[in-house]
């Protein structure tokens, strides 16, 4: 009965160390399918990250030259609230002058 009893341990030992490696099979498998899957949500997340980062870039490159040109408006509105200002814009598109203001032109000959 020793016998027996000696090839039932090593036929168990057998089969648990063929259970155990399937289960590390199993395990592994398990990893790799996990890590494949985490490689690609993070490329896909990576690239998809990038296409925002331009995308942000090209709308506060916009949202800077519209801030230029509303400071720019404001700038001149103020400028036309100034009364000397408003005299010298009619003064040279208009050729209109305050009474008594005698206008000095340049001549465009080639003297």
């Amino acid at each position: 009965m020793r016998h027996a009893s000696a090839a039932n341990q090593k036929d168990s030992k057998a089969n648990s160390s063929a259970g155990a490696r399937k289960r590390l099979r199993l395990w592994l498998v398990c990893i790799l399918v996990f890590a494949g899957w985490a490689g690609y949500v993070f490329y896909s997340q990576a690239s998809e990250m990038n296409d925002k980062s331009k995308q942000l870039t090209v709308v506060r490159s916009q949202e800077k030259a519209k801030q230029d040109s509303l400071n720019d408006v404001k700038y001149e509105i103020n400028r036309l609230n100034d009364p000397e200002y408003i005299g010298q814009l009619a003064r040279k598109k208009y050729g209109l002058y305050k009474p008594g203001e005698t206008p000095i032109r340049k001549s465009n000959s080639g003297d």
